[in-house]
């Protein structure tokens, strides 16, 4: 006989989560995602001559999305992630406002790196003090009788874990840009890997609670779904390759890899597509 379980199992939002605009506009301003996006800004944006307005963007975006916060969702409390935004790029604005030359474009150089090694710090030390960022954004889903189950606390600790990872990956790729090949805007070291870490990061993140909760109910003996296959994670990534062989084949001389890009993207996309369908 199939077992029970109450509503709000982890993984699962609140059942009282009302089906409504301001309910979605609630859940996205309460996604972990949302309060990376200042982080993500930077990184991507910053380069030689464009410091200022990667700040300012960042600054601007987590102004915007705090304030949301605060005005969406009334009783959420205050995150590390919100408040690491707020501190970290207030402190650079001021910095960047006061700097001499030489600071400004050791700012230009190297603040991509500063920024993804801070958070890949904040990811780590979280998980290192047990209380990986992610899970202040999800116990305000999940009914608090599950916020110490193992499902739960193990899903955050991967996806806490796959942030850290990609921002990591971000912040060597940048570094060997800026000092081994003294080249901060390489397409290959400050985009292309950069990007690719972030992408590969969402989608684990979008993948594996629903992974978790998919085993969570056939462990308590109820019917469900299968958990999702990899492929339904790698799939978005396959496709990213052919924009990618695009940009090779526009700014790079290696035209040769550019081709070879598309056409991998093309056949893993329809090999993992045909493999899902299966």
């Amino acid at each position: 006989m199939a077992r029970s379980v109450p509503r709000g199992h982890p993984g699962e939002m609140k059942p009282e989560a009302p089906a409504t605009a301001g309910g979605a506009v609630a859940g996205f301003l309460g996604n972990p995602v949302v309060g990376m996006a200042p982080w993500i800004i930077f990184s991507l944006l910053v380069g030689p001559g464009r410091f200022e307005i990667a700040v300012v963007l960042a600054l601007a975006a987590t102004v915007v999305l705090v304030a949301a916060g605060r005005i969406v969702n009334r009783g959420s409390s205050w995150k590390l992630l919100e408040l690491a935004d707020i501190a970290f790029f207030t402190a650079l604005a001021v910095v960047g406002a006061l700097a001499s030359d030489g600071t400004q474009r050791w700012l230009e150089t190297y603040a991509g790196e500063v920024s993804n090694i801070a958070l890949c710090l904040i990811a780590f030390g979280s998980m290192a003090f047990g209380t990986p960022f992610t899970l202040q954004y999800a116990r305000e889903q999940v009914d608090p009788e599950y916020w110490h189950t193992p499902t739960f606390l193990r899903t955050n600790y991967l996806i806490t874990g796959a942030w850290g990872v990609a921002f990591l990956v971000a912040a060597l790729a940048g570094a060997y840009g800026d000092l081994v090949q003294h080249d901060p805007d390489n397409l290959w070291t400050g985009w292309i890997i950069q990007i690719l870490a972030i992408v590969a990061a969402l989608r684990f993140t979008a993948w594996y609670p629903d992974v978790a909760r998919a085993r969570a109910r056939r462990a308590a003996g109820l019917p469900g779904p299968e958990p999702p296959r990899l492929s339904v994670m790698f799939l978005p990534l396959a496709g990213l390759l052919v924009p990618i062989g695009i940009a090779v084949l526009i700014f790079d001389d290696a035209w040769w890899l550019g081709v070879a890009l598309i056409v991998a993207g093309v056949l893993l996309t329809k090999v993992l597509t045909a493999r899902d369908a299966a």
